[in-house]
């Protein structure tokens, strides 16, 4: 059975073959690739995506959770998000989002589902995100949901014929403080 989880307003699910077509139209957004690669935003790299999802999520040793988000009223997929695990309890996680749902809420609550999860069955110590640095958007969701300011790398990445500043903020498994039932 795929795994997933579920949310007020979303699902968090496995991502199988069929949702190929959804993750690319939201990923070749310009809006959405302006902090990736341009080996990241050519057409292929969503399929090559989507096929390493699925194949992740059929590992019995998992160290990934890379769940497409359904939006439970419309069951349309309108995101990615997702959870690494590393050695001595670390795990990265990062999310992404249609256009249209930008300023929804709707990351908050994805990540806020994850970051439980990572918690309380996943066992993890610390979460972290890393963006760059001009990724606003990315960095106030993570603040939202409690993470702080760690670390910046100046100009690390290179693309789109420019240097860009990475920025990672985290979260402790202590410091965090699950949302009350009528939060959700």
């Amino acid at each position: 059975m795929p795994f997933q989880l579920t949310t007020q307003h979303l699902i968090l699910r496995d991502f199988n073959p069929e949702d190929q077509a959804a993750y690319q139209a939201f990923t070749s957004d310009k809006k959405y690739q302006r902090f990736y690669s341009e080996e990241d935003c050519h057409p292929d790299k969503a399929s090559t995506l989507v096929n390493h999802f699925v194949s992740e999520s059929k590992l019995t040793d998992r160290k990934s959770y890379n769940l497409a988000i359904i939006d439970k009223h419309s069951e349309q997929l309108i995101g990615v998000c997702g959870i690494r695990l590393e050695a001595q309890g670390q795990a990265s996680m990062g999310c992404g989002l249609s256009r249209q749902h930008h300023s929804s809420g709707i990351a908050k609550e994805a990540i806020s589902c994850l970051i439980e999860f990572a918690f309380t069955q996943l066992g993890c110590h610390r979460l972290y995100a890393e963006t760059i640095s001009e990724n606003k958007a990315a960095i106030r969701l993570c603040q939202a949901m409690g993470m702080r300011h760690e670390a910046t790398f100046l100009e690390n990445r290179f693309f789109k014929q420019r240097w860009w500043s990475t920025s990672v903020l985290a979260l402790l498994q202590h410091e965090w403080h699950m949302p009350s039932a009528n939060q959700a």
